[in-house]
């Protein structure tokens, strides 16, 4: 079940991405589309908005950031987690030649492993660009590599990967290859150089923006962002 009521699932396997961040498969499906997200409800405690990471099964991946995320992150294998949605615009998957290119920065990367899922299950080439302060905060390497994506990591502390920022990379990348869409994911800064960097190159691009979330059904109007509700009109917005 799926929708505006929440609907109960089973976690079925924990994985400790870092000291901060687990990723949470469960025992339900969602008909999602990649960059769309769901409300996650825990009775008693709160709800809040995360990117799908898959919908087959449903998976999450979810950084301990505050009260409610710390009481995620103590649940175990078999505890029931509820979930509503899915929510929002997805990223569209354009037609072009080149490469896909896939900027992610911190938690960024979570719904873009999703996309890249789609992607590569359409025959495209992915490069993955994850971004992090440190080694040490970088996501999903495993998951991008396994599905066969071409990924740069980049570190602002040079710890792993290229120094410097993700769309530093991208824009190294964005200059020796064919570049068909760019697809971003990150704090607002880093979405704003690509925004930039689309508009420069004359390269399609769509980004994904975070908001503060209550409804997930553009109702309240907390997640306002200019003249848009990111919860009805995104979070994923056409640059370039």
């Amino acid at each position: 079940m799926s929708g505006n009521l929440p609907s109960a699932a089973r976690i079925v396997s924990i994985t400790e991405e870092n000291v901060r961040v687990k990723t949470l498969v469960l025992n339900a499906r969602a008909q999602a589309q990649p960059g769309q997200f769901a409300m996650v409800w825990l009775p008693g405690a709160d709800e809040k908005p995360f990117s799908i990471v898959d919908d087959h099964p449903l998976t999450f991946t979810i950084a301990r950031v505050g009260p409610f995320t710390q009481q995620v992150h103590a649940l175990n294998v078999g505890d029931r987690l509820w979930w509503r949605g899915p929510f929002g615009r997805g990223f569209e998957i354009v037609e072009g030649n080149g490469a896909h290119l896939l900027i992610g920065g911190g938690y960024g990367a979570a719904p873009l492993a999703f996309l890249a899922r789609r992607l590569r299950a359409a025959g495209r080439q992915v490069i993955a660009i994850i971004g992090a302060k440190t080694k040490a905060e970088l996501l999903l390497e495993a998951r991008f590599a396994a599905m066969g994506c071409t990924i740069i990591a980049a570190t602002e502390d040079g710890s792993a990967g290229m120094r410097g920022l993700a769309t530093d990379v991208a824009r190294d990348v964005a200059h020796r290859e064919r570049v068909a869409t760019v697809y971003a994911c990150g704090p607002e800064g880093m979405l704003a150089a690509v925004e930039r960097l689309c508009a420069e190159l004359h390269l399609p691009g769509q980004v994904s923006r975070e908001g503060y979330m209550r409804c997930g059904l553009g109702v309240c109007g907390s997640c306002h962002h200019g003249p848009w509700l990111v919860c009805r009109d995104g979070p994923v917005f056409t640059v370039g």
